[in-house]
């Protein structure tokens, strides 16, 4: 039991599970900032149409409530927080590829026989497909 112990705590310990836990918490308290400014301030303007709030709208149908404007509330939320993070991953990005130098590509190990097409190994002299002497190249 003691070793079990162990290992679950070398592996809640271990950056990555912390790492999620952290986002997690901040994406929690972002959500609830997203939602304010969209019930306090977006809502209102775009409710300016109807001279009413747009998470009050709703419909009737037989008795039941669809609260649309609940809804539309919802997809604003999501949108708002979509964009956010994919700024915030975007800037991550930018960061993590800073005063990294671009990889340089790799030299071709193969060239193509002038005779016959073939793929063959860059330092061959002789196609092993065709059996030509190539030409040097310089």
């Amino acid at each position: 039991m003691k070793k079990f112990i162990e290992e679950f705590k070398a592996f809640a310990l271990r950056g990555n599970v912390m790492d999620m836990a952290i986002g997690v918490i901040i994406g929690g308290a972002f959500t609830s900032i997203v939602t304010s400014l969209t019930e306090n301030l977006i809502n209102p303007i775009l409710g300016l149409a109807g001279n009413t709030d747009l998470s009050k709208f709703v419909l009737n149908i037989a008795g039941v409530e669809l609260k649309y404007g609940a809804f539309l509330t919802s997809v604003i939320n999501f949108l708002i927080m979509a964009f956010v993070l994919f700024c915030m991953l975007k800037a991550v990005n930018k960061l993590m590829s800073f005063g990294k130098k671009p990889e340089t590509p790799a030299a071709p190990a193969t060239k193509k026989c002038p005779y016959c097409c073939s793929e063959i190994p860059i330092e061959a002299v002789k196609c092993a497909h065709c059996a030509s002497e190539l030409p040097k190249e310089e």
